[in-house]
């Protein structure tokens, strides 16, 4: 296996940014690769580069007694690790991109989302970009290393451990810290242990229509208790929420969003899973397959606009991009040789899709009906969402 993996298109990304805007910002989970991402981009700068962690305490001191003499007075690239720290930086770093006199582009990692560190993104307006920061993809491992992908996440570490045993004692290590460091290191108040017992039952929620009442009653806790355990794990890039879409079509639709652990590692990990034959044998096989797959299809294709549809009757897509005002169609099937079904027919109709793509773990592509094809989800990077694709 591998031991370094080249991130080319994130690297372009984050250089064109800097090359935009005063400031980029890279945002992910923690441990996904952003630190080591950021010094790619220093050792390319052409001038020079500083660094701030703010997980170490002594760097957060000096910020915080004279930050606005630091930060206007550095040169070059400014690194500001692990930013969600010190969200007061932010307010700072405004008149400082304003400024004629600006000798200094910033360069923000951070492990929460703009909506748990609130007003980042009023504070910063029309000066910063974001690059999203996920796991390795399989464009980026190789289309031959699809199972282990699936099986070990997308987390560089866990991904890259030398064998199953390590890739455990990292998963165990990673989800401990991150309960009783990281949140915490967020303002939260939540307990570890209330939030651990919350993660380990929406992994065998995963891929399910969010019901706050029935997770609230599962763990004797209150609808608004398990909402605020949702937003704290979908802010730290642990979950992803995905909205439904719906218009007036004259059908009972689902309102409610579906939910899906991002990293298809650490859905296994909670699932007591260590080997693909016990993923294979396992009642939520067929969910698994759905969130690797949706994750790797936004990770080629881009994460706005992203949305599920199903109607009361029965109707449903597990994704849909509307990109351009034109919108593509996903289905995601665990299967040797997907097949069309009458849902396929109905959303294709009531949604006006361009195409539809089932996606499945094989290995060839080949068309269902004129408008529906079977993609394996090795060439998803591969197809274009433009008309005649």
């Amino acid at each position: 296996m591998q031991h370094y993996i080249e991130r080319k298109n994130l690297l372009s990304a984050v250089t064109e940014g800097l090359s935009e805007a005063p400031v980029v910002a890279l945002l992910g989970a923690r441990q996904v690769g952003k630190t080591t991402l950021a010094e790619q981009v220093a050792s390319s700068w052409p001038g020079p580069s500083t660094v701030f962690d703010l997980e170490v305490a002594a760097t957060r001191e000096a910020l915080s007694m004279t930050p606005e003499k630091l930060l206007r007075e550095s040169e070059g690239l400014v690194i500001l690790d692990e930013v969600q720290r010190m969200p007061a930086l932010f307010e700072i770093l405004r008149p400082i991109c304003d400024s004629g006199h600006r000798k200094a582009f910033y360069l923000l990692l951070g492990s929460a989302s703009l909506d748990l560190i609130k007003g980042v993104s009023e504070t910063l307006a029309g000066r910063i970009l974001f690059v999203d920061v996920g796991g390795f993809s399989l464009a980026e491992v190789g289309t031959q290393n699809q199972d282990s992908l699936w099986m070990r996440g997308g987390f560089p570490r866990a991904w890259l451990a030398p064998s199953t045993p390590a890739w455990t004692r990292w998963m165990q290590s990673f989800t401990r810290t991150f309960l009783e460091r990281d949140i915490p290191g967020l303002g939260s108040k939540v307990s570890p242990e209330a939030l651990g017992r919350f993660w380990r039952m929406l992994a065998h929620y995963h891929g399910q229509t969010w019901n706050a009442a029935d997770v609230g009653r599962s763990m004797d806790v209150s609808v608004t208790a398990v909402n605020h355990y949702r937003d704290l794990l979908t802010g730290s890039f642990m979950l992803r929420v995905l909205p439904p879409w719906y218009e007036r079509l004259g059908k009972r639709l689902t309102k409610a969003p579906k939910v899906f652990l991002r990293d298809s590692g650490i859905l296994h990990f909670l699932l007591g899973l260590e080997e693909m034959k016990e993923l294979q044998l396992h009642p939520r096989y067929g969910a698994s397959w759905e969130g690797f797959a949706l994750e790797q299809t936004l990770i080629a294709h881009g994460e706005r606009e992203a949305y599920f549809y199903r109607t009361q009757r029965g109707a449903e897509l597990d994704l849909m991009l509307l990109r351009r005002g034109r919108r593509w169609g996903f289905e995601f099937k665990c299967t040797d040789a997907p097949r069309t079904t009458k849902s396929m027919h109905v959303v294709i109709k009531d949604l006006g899709l361009e195409r539809l793509w089932v996606v499945y773990p094989g290995e060839q592509e080949y068309p269902l009906t004129d408008a529906i094809t079977a993609l394996p989800l090795k060439k998803i990077h591969g197809i274009e969402l433009q008309p005649g694709s």
